[in-house]
């Protein structure tokens, strides 16, 4: 009978045990570059923080590593503090496994930026440095890149030179910024500010669309000028402000009262949401000159000025600013044959009598057939004779102006 002895006894219990598991279970707890490990403070000194993190040696902290951290944080680090290492180097030359506090934050710093490249989302960043291609900008610890075809004021035509410029004037500036690239191995981040601000504005669009009401009082800034008005930025969304809407005096551009960049007070007049459309006036929160019309003016008074525009029924005289009254044809001149370009021309100078004056309407009737010889006095263009009549004759209804 063969008596087992203790050494076969382990044995044939080692050969029992699953190999395999046992190898996998000491590859996982070996530690890789990258790996994000719980680790406890072993011992603080002024080289460097022993840290444990399972493993049969010790990793250490450099000091270089400690510093970049800040005095304050270190003077919270105690034997014993559980804390999370980033494993930089599994070995160096003298053997040592090397860790570090602050790639555990820009560890951190890149899976925000990846869960912001696939969920979306905007962040503020400074812009920290340019170049030919764009600008540098600083995502928390990690240096990221916007291309100038994602710097929202640059377009393709914009010249290289006007294009470093305004690269230039964005240093130090905090942008709204997208992520649109992530490359952790090639430490590669993109962003796009124009992606930031068009996704931006767009909320803040329909914001204001689901907010503001007719009469509501806005500042804003001119943004583009039409010939039909001019858009205004409402901050993040354009609002416009149709020609006829810009001032209570005639406006044939709107350059002739707005430059782009100009602030400006206008007041909601008209929102269509399902067209996402906000009309805006100036000219409602001006003054309106013909509330108080009839303080000024009264029938069978002289007015004088220019000649604004001839049309066949008549012609427009401007009076005051955002005042015009109309001479119609048959006032013209004592021949009913006579044409209003035969007599007056954009630009002549001319006394009128007021023979009507509506301030409802708004509308003002002049006349020249019925100023008298003695009135003309100095008038720069002569009138036909004509014989006096009264002030209050009825006269014709003054067409709309055209």
């Amino acid at each position: 009978m063969s008596v087992q002895t203790d050494d076969q006894v382990v044995f044939e219990e080692l050969e029992e045990l699953d190999w395999t598991k046992l190898l996998d279970e000491y590859d996982y707890a070996r530690p890789q570059r990258g790996e994000l490990r719980e680790g406890m403070i072993m011992q603080v000194e002024d080289n460097g923080v022993l840290v444990s993190i399972g493993t049969k040696r010790e990793g250490v902290i450099p000091s270089q590593d400690l510093r970049q951290m800040g005095d304050e944080y270190l003077s919270t680090l105690r034997i014993g503090d559980t804390i999370q290492v980033y494993v930089q180097e599994p070995e160096n030359r003298e053997g040592d496994l090397i860790l570090s506090l602050t790639m555990v934050q820009v560890a951190k710093d890149w899976e925000t930026a990846e869960q912001m490249f696939s969920e979306g989302g905007i962040v503020r960043c400074k812009v920290i440095g340019f170049n030919k291609g764009g600008l540098l900008v600083q995502f928390n610890r990690i240096r990221g890149f916007v291309p100038a075809s994602q710097v929202a004021q640059l377009h393709g035509r914009t010249a290289a030179e006007e294009r470093q410029q305004a690269l230039q004037k964005m240093v130090n500036q905090e942008i709204p910024l997208k992520v649109i690239e992530v490359d952790r191995e090639r430490n590669r981040l993109v962003l796009s500010e124009r992606s930031a601000t068009q996704e931006w504005r767009k909320a803040q669009k329909q914001r204001l669309l689901t907010e503001l009401q007719p009469g509501d009082v806005l500042s804003g800034r001119v943004n583009q000028l039409t010939n039909f008005g001019a858009f205004i930025d409402l901050g993040g969304a354009d609002g416009l402000a149709h020609i006829s809407e810009l001032s209570w005096q005639r406006v044939n551009h709107p350059r002739e009262v707005l430059s782009p960049g100009q602030e400006v007070k206008v007041v909601v007049v008209e929102i269509d949401r399902d067209r996402e459309r906000i009309g805006l006036s100036l000219r409602q929160l001006q003054a309106n000159p013909w509330d108080t019309i009839d303080q000024r003016y009264s029938l069978g008074q002289l007015v004088s000025g220019p000649v604004t525009n001839v049309t066949p029924f008549g012609a427009f005289v401007q009076v005051e600013d955002a005042v015009e009254g109309l001479i119609h044809a048959s006032e013209l001149d004592v021949d009913p044959q006579t044409q209003p370009r035969d007599v007056l021309q954009p630009g002549q100078q001319v006394t009128a009598k007021v023979i009507s004056l509506d301030r409802q309407r708004q509308r003002m009737g002049l006349s020249l057939r019925r100023v008298s010889e003695g009135e003309k006095g100095d008038s720069a263009e002569p009138v036909a004779e004509v014989a006096a009549e009264p002030v209050a004759e009825p006269v014709a209804e003054v067409p709309a102006e055209a």
